[in-house]
């Protein structure tokens, strides 16, 4: 299964969300470090909007994201952009 498929689940899992998007950003990336070709999943953006952020500042939201995705970053997972919202909340996406 690719880091991509895992972070959906997971976030599905964890937070049943009215919407999901995860965004492979790698290919923005070659060459920034050794190895980094762009061709991997070593950049993700995760577009989330879940009840369960109603009421928790941004910080608070990007950490519960970041320790439901902590085996991924464990991984290997070198960057996880978070764009969290409780329903109802404006969004730039």
């Amino acid at each position: 299964m690719s880091v991509r498929n895992r972070i959906e689940a997971e976030l599905t899992a964890r937070f049943q969300p009215d919407r999901l998007e995860v965004i492979n950003e790698s290919h923005h990336h070659a060459g920034h470090q050794p190895g980094m070709d762009g061709s991997g999943e070593s950049h993700m953006r995760v577009r989330i909007v879940s009840a369960q952020f109603s009421g928790l500042s941004r910080l608070e939201r990007h950490r519960l994201v970041n320790a439901a995705l902590k085996p991924e970053l464990d991984a290997g997972l070198h960057a996880l952009a978070v764009e969290a919202a409780a329903p109802g909340e404006a969004t730039r996406w």
